[in-house]
Order: structure tokens, then C-alpha cells, then sequence
């Protein structure tokens, strides 16, 4: 992985990853937790698991439902009213390229990634913990989807960080969500800058230094905002999990029996 991409191939990642892939030409990415064993797990809009409908205004899925997996039986798995997927890698990636999300990088590395959604200056988790979180709230679900505030990159930035935003209001983890709203403010805030700079391309540089910056100060490696949850209280709270021991013995068999498929 470098600055200008993060593309691996497949032998490269590891159980505890967070990985992506690109749809509609490069036009959003989609994000989930490789768990191993050619598995992975990920956020969805439960409408669409629901209809083979594509959608133009869903910016993070818009895929048909993984029925008959010619490889894993258990590919499309979910619990009911649920948005979180376990799908196969090859039904994960499609015909796209494979990602890998960096973590801990640097102030610098992470301003010279011009597109969001690719890295955080946040820690990882240890993989063992990353993947109980993903397997947890695969039977318990993740909330409902939002395009700005719990999408599939927050749901991988939250396994992987066990960090949540403490305000719901604004955007939430999301890099990519954070530039789709950074571009277009960078640009409304240095439009009277026109008056000032004769050079256009001194207007342009503003304006990326602005957007860098407003995708750097939504970092959750940087926010001041955001609190570490426990997989169990976030679904408790949520109402989304029973508190009951036999019921989280019963997910956790579950789980195992998943990842032994």
C-alpha cells in the first residue's frame, strides 16, 4: 500500500481487516470485516437485502441479495431486521478490486490521501477483538442505516476501533461521508476568495487546503467527541441484544458454527 492507493491482493490481507472495494466506476466504496475463512462482514440498508432493485441514491450498497453463493452456503447470512451481512470475499468484491483501510497513520499520510475513506490516524484494535465485535453485532445488528451518520465504513471504523461519536447530529466516522460534504463547503467558503485572488490556481489551492483540512478535523484518530463502547453495551443500549447469558451463549455457538462452514 502506498499514497496513491491501497489496492492488496488477496493473500495479503488477514483475519481483522478492514477491507473495501469500489462500485459504479470508482464512483463510492463499500466497506466490511474480512473474519477469515474467505468471509466477510458488513453493513447493508436493509432494503436493499430485501430487493434486487438497485438504487442510484444509496451511495455505500446498492447490491442484489447474495442468494445461491455458488461457494459458501452461508453467504447473505443475517438475522432479521437486521443490516449486517456475512458474504463470501468474491461476493463482497464482485468484479471490483480489493482495499485495505490503514490505520495509525500519520497527520501528513492522512492529508495526502486526497479521497476519504481510506485511511484514519485512529488505532486498531488488537484482530482477535475486531472480529468478536463483527461476529457480535452480526447477530445483533448495527442500528438502522444512515448515509451520513451509520453507514458500512462506520460500522468497520467501529469494529475496528470500538470508538463511537458521542452527538448524533453532523456526520458520523465515515472518511467518505466526511468528503462528500467537505468538498462542496470547501468550495462555498472559498468562493469570495475570487474577489481577493486574481489566480485561479491560487483559489484552487485554497480550496484543497480547506477541504483537507475540514476531512482532517472529522477524523475519529482526532475528534474530541467520540467515547470507546463495548460491543455489548452499544447493542444493549441500542435494544438490539438481550442481556440474558443464554442468549449471548447462544450467538456465540452461532457464531462458531459460521465461521467453521
Amino acid at each position: 500500500m502506498g499514497l496513491l492507493s491501497n489496492k492488496v491482493e488477496r493473500n495479503e490481507i488477514k483475519p481483522g481487516d478492514h477491507i473495501y472495494t469500489y462500485r459504479a466506476v470508482f464512483t463510492y466504496s463499500h466497506h466490511g470485516i474480512f473474519v477469515g475463512g474467505s468471509k466477510v462482514v458488513h453493513f447493508r440498508p436493509e432494503r436493499n437485502l430485501d430487493s434486487s432493485i438497485e438504487s442510484s441514491s444509496e451511495l455505500y450498497d446498492p447490491i442484489s441479495p447474495q442468494s445461491a453463493c455458488p461457494t459458501f452456503p452461508d453467504c447473505g447470512f443475517r438475522r432479521p431486521n437486521s443490516g449486517v451481512v456475512l458474504s463470501c470475499l468474491d461476493c463482497f468484491i464482485r468484479n471490483g478490486s480489493l482495499y485495505c483501510f490503514e490505520y495509525g497513520v500519520t497527520p501528513s499520510v492522512f492529508l495526502a490521501k486526497v479521497r476519504g475513506g481510506t485511511c484514519t490516524t485512529a488505532v486498531s484494535d488488537p484482530p482477535g477483538t475486531v472480529i468478536h465485535r463483527a461476529m457480535y453485532l452480526l447477530q445483533n445488528g448495527f442500528g438502522n442505516y444512515d448515509i451520513f451518520q451509520n453507514n458500512c465504513e462506520d460500522f468497520a471504523l467501529y469494529c475496528k476501533t470500538g470508538l463511537l461519536i458521542m452527538e448524533k447530529l453532523g456526520v458520523g466516522r465515515s472518511g467518505q461521508a466526511s468528503s462528500v460534504i467537505g468538498a462542496p463547503l470547501a468550495a462555498l467558503l472559498s468562493s469570495p476568495l475570487k474577489l481577493l485572488m486574481p489566480s485561479p490556481v491560487g483559489v484552487a489551492t485554497v480550496t484543497a487546503g480547506m477541504y483537507c483540512m475540514s476531512r482532517y478535523a472529522t477524523d475519529i484518530g482526532v475528534r474530541s467527541d467520540v467515547i470507546k463502547v463495548a460491543v455489548e453495551d452499544l447493542t444493549v443500549n441500542l435494544g438490539l441484544a438481550t442481556p440474558h447469558d443464554e442468549a449471548a451463549r447462544e450467538d456465540e455457538a452461532s457464531n462458531r458454527q459460521l465461521m467453521a462452514l
